[in-house]
């Protein structure tokens, strides 16, 4: 699948990442690049459920789920939440334990460049998701942003640490840094769960624009008179559409039924997302 292959791209540069990093901390002796390096692996940890939970989501209906697996997206997606704000709790218990030291200034150079990278894979995850609107891609597009933050902030430490022995407030420039990250980070974790809850919970699609067209199509058809509810839930990669719509008295129910079947088959038609659709009719009193 498309999202997989976007996954894959993730992993194999989030690997590429880390041990840039890691091995120009040890030889630049920089805690905060090999710390920040820590923090790229923890990438490759929610890449990997990501992809994992992709697959699963896209697993066919059965008889003990009839929708199909669409829902383990979102508890993917969860998943990846809580280990974003477990790396933000994590770096700020390392801000205030780790040694102080003045890094080589190489770290600088490979620091830059790691964030350059890091900056094209995150947009270029977020893009995917959005435009596949899937979840997975979504949290791990801002999971990989909220890398790049926290690397940005590791660059500003590492410069500032250059004039610590002028300024001696800059010694502790990393620990501030990374404390300011950190909180960022944590914020980006329950966004994430918050919205994920939402949609497990069933929250309705709201986009006005969509509902319009849906609705359009509802009414083009002559012998439907007026819609009295319309909801349409995101089942992880498909669509649940719920509708109860007023049809004319006078329609004999044979051909009610073909209405709707052909209704069911148009919406289908329009977008292939809308895979589950159940309406109920109801007579023009």
């Amino acid at each position: 699948m498309k999202e997989t292959k976007v996954l894959l791209v993730s992993l194999i540069t989030n690997i590429f990442l880390s041990i840039i990093k890691f091995v120009f901390g040890v030889i630049g002796k920089s805690n905060a690049l090999i710390a920040d390096s820590v923090h790229s692996f923890s990438d490759l940890a929610t890449d990997l459920i990501a992809i994992l939970g992709n697959k699963l989501a896209l697993k066919p209906a059965d008889k003990e789920h009839p929708f199909g697996h669409g829902k383990v997206e979102y508890i993917t997606s969860m998943i990846i939440g809580m280990i974003i704000i477990i790396l933000g709790l994590g770096l700020i218990n390392e801000a205030f334990n780790k040694e102080i030291t003045v890094p080589n200034i190489i770290v600088i150079v490979a620091s830059i460049s790691t964030i350059i990278i890091k900056y094209i894979l995150a947009s270029y995850i977020y893009k995917k998701g959005i435009k596949y609107n899937n979840n997975i891609l979504i949290a791990s597009g801002k999971e990989s942003k909220t890398d790049v933050y926290s690397s940005i902030f590791v660059l500003i430490s590492i410069i500032l640490m250059q004039y610590s022995d002028t300024v001696y407030i800059f010694k502790y420039a990393d620990i501030f840094g990374t404390t300011v990250i950190a909180l960022f980070i944590i914020y980006i974790g329950y966004k994430i769960l918050a919205d994920n809850i939402s949609n497990l919970l069933e929250k309705p699609i709201i986009d006005s624009c969509y509902l319009k067209e849906i609705r359009q199509t509802f009414l083009s058809f002559d012998e439907i008179i007026a819609i009295k509810d319309l909801y349409i839930f995101k089942y992880g990669p498909y669509y649940k559409l719920l509708a109860n719509i007023v049809m004319d008295d006078k329609i004999l129910l044979k051909d009610a039924h073909q209405i709707i079947d052909k209704l069911e088959e148009t919406l289908k038609q329009k977008d292939e997302k809308i895979k589950y659709v159940y309406i109920h009719m109801e007579p023009r009193s």
